[in-house]
């Protein structure tokens, strides 16, 4: 089956293309599209909750960048049942969560629409952005934290549970510190939102490379989306290094493949289209 949205974007045609944003000087431009009954449920969540977690999504592309965000343009598609007290918790929510990482709310568009939708525009900086290029054989592959939990608290969800306000789905934590510090060690990374099997593969494919799995990752794992971790591919030689920043933040850091040259993959099935 045909993976539309990597079909849509490989009809686009420029350079600046395949990272979690755009760089161009020292300026990431990203945009995220945040949408119900794709992202989520309004039955699942409140207004605060959803505007919370649209903008965490958003600034996850700035931070695996190892980019500042500054600015950003917010467009909502509105539905007609959506109340007065609704639009109030949804846009403070946003602003809040924008203000307590420096960034600032500048414009954006609002129109109706049968469902409730959101699309983020940021405005980072960085003096080191953090690509997904620049793999080279026999460097190591790892992610940060632990995965599998946004998917069993989607499961929860969809069967109709409760979750509290602090859920990794409604509440990713996002890893700038670390990001920031490892930045030297490291050739490449990028977030987990498609999951890190799906996420590990276009690292791969972005670099014509492939992998040897040296732990092996179960599906349960692998296939959580939304997780907002790090994917992270660096030289073997920063090993050490890295593992004690990790200790020293308290933060697991998973080594799982080293890369190759060969055509393996992971099983991957979008999360976003049939």
């Amino acid at each position: 089956m045909i993976d539309k949205e990597l079909f849509l974007i490989e009809q686009l045609h420029s350079n600046h293309i395949g990272d979690d944003g755009a760089v161009i000087g020292d300026t990431v431009y990203s945009m995220d599209a945040f949408c119900e009954e794709t992202h989520f449920r309004r039955a699942w969540m409140t207004p605060a909750q959803i505007g919370r977690k649209a903008m965490l999504v958003n600034l996850s592309d700035a931070v695996a960048m190892n980019a500042i965000p500054r600015y950003a343009l917010v467009s909502v598609a509105l539905p007609q049942d959506f109340s007065r007290e609704a639009i109030v918790a949804l846009t403070r929510s946003l602003e809040e969560t924008a203000r307590e990482w420096g960034c600032e709310i500048i414009g954006g568009d609002t129109v109706g629409g049968e469902k409730l939708h959101l699309s983020i525009t940021l405005i980072s900086h960085t003096e080191a952005p953090l690509m997904r290029t620049g793999i080279q054989p026999s460097d190591l592959i790892a992610y940060t934290g632990t995965l599998g939990e946004s998917k069993r608290q989607l499961a929860q969800l969809e069967a109709g549970q409760c979750l509290p306000d602090d859920a990794r789905f409604f509440r990713p934590t996002l890893r700038a510190e670390f990001v920031r510090e490892a930045r030297p060690l490291l050739r490449a990374g990028m977030d987990i939102s498609d999951g890190l099997y799906c996420d590990t593969n276009k690292l791969l494919d972005l670099n014509q490379t492939g992998m040897v799995i040296l732990e092996s990752v179960d599906a349960e794992i692998g296939t959580s989306g939304e997780e907002y971790e790090m994917v992270i591919v660096f030289d073997r030689k920063q090993v050490e290094a890295l593992k004690k920043l990790a200790r020293s933040m308290e933060l697991p850091l998973n080594i799982f493949a080293s890369v190759t040259q060969n055509t393996d993959r992971f099983p991957c099935v979008s999360h976003h289209f049939g």
